[in-house]
Formats: structure tokens, C-alpha cells, sequence
């Protein structure tokens, strides 16, 4: 291309040279912003609504979960409670056990009440019968009768 052609391009004021425009991430940081403080207020304001609105309508979608997943949660805060009861319970009787002579005590009384069962309702025949008597009875009122 020859000065000439080029110079007579641009002086023809039919066509004007074209503005290519970048606009990437990079270039958008070193802009200023094209916005006024005024339509940035009102941008903030729209999220602000945007916001209270949504915890307005809180409460309606946490009573709506929870009666939709009644089941559900009451199975899990029942596991949950368990958990914690049988860690409490464990750490009691560890606590307990870590007390001197109160371990021995105790399973010196638990060798004795064995014995004793043993001797009352497991050495003779009709002491036995008496036993599974005595359980059947105790199913029966635990789980109905006609078991």
C-alpha cells in the first residue's frame, strides 16, 4: 500500500476508521467506572429490598421444611439424642470406675447377685420351669398377649 491510498482513506469523510474496542477483564479494571454513585446507590438499595425480602419470607420456609420433614428430622434428633446419652453414660461410669475401692465393691455385689441367680433359678428343674414362667409372663405384658 502506498501514503497516498491510505491518507485518501481516511480524508474521505464517507467512511471514518473503526474504533475496535477491548474489553476484557484486564481493561475493565484499569476503567473507571462508567456508573454514577447515584445508580450504584440504587443497585445497593435493590439488594438491600432483595434481602428483606427474603427474611421476611423466612420464617414461612423454615415452618414449611419442617412440617414437610417432620419424620426425617425427628429420626435424626433421636439418633442424635441417643449418641449423647450412651457418651454420657459412658463417661458416668468410667467417672465411677476411677474411684478407689468403688470398682472392686462393685464387682464383688456383681459375683454375688450371679451366684445367687444361679442358686435360685438355674440348679434344679422346677426352679428353671419357674423361670421361663416367669419370663414368658414378662413378654406377654411387654409385647401383648397372645405372643
Amino acid at each position: 500500500m502506498n501514503p497516498e491510498s491510505v491518507s485518501s482513506k481516511y480524508t474521505d469523510e464517507a467512511e471514518t476508521p473503526e474504533v475496535l474496542e477491548v474489553n476484557t477483564p484486564e481493561t475493565q479494571l484499569l476503567l473507571p467506572p462508567s456508573s454514577s454513585t447515584q445508580s450504584s446507590n440504587a443497585q445497593w438499595q435493590q439488594y438491600g429490598e432483595r434481602i428483606a425480602e427474603f427474611l421476611q419470607a423466612l420464617p414461612s420456609y423454615v415452618s414449611r421444611f419442617f412440617t414437610e420433614n417432620k419424620g426425617p428430622l425427628g429420626t435424626i434428633g433421636l439418633i442424635l439424642a441417643t449418641i449423647v446419652t450412651i457418651k454420657l453414660t459412658l463417661a458416668l461410669v468410667d467417672a465411677i470406675d476411677d474411684i478407689p475401692l468403688v470398682a472392686p465393691t462393685l464387682e464383688l455385689i456383681g459375683l454375688v447377685y450371679t451366684l445367687w441367680f444361679v442358686y435360685r433359678y438355674l440348679l434344679r428343674a422346677a426352679n428353671r420351669k419357674e423361670l421361663s414362667e416367669e419370663i414368658k409372663t414378662l413378654k406377654d405384658q411387654v409385647f401383648g398377649t397372645g405372643s
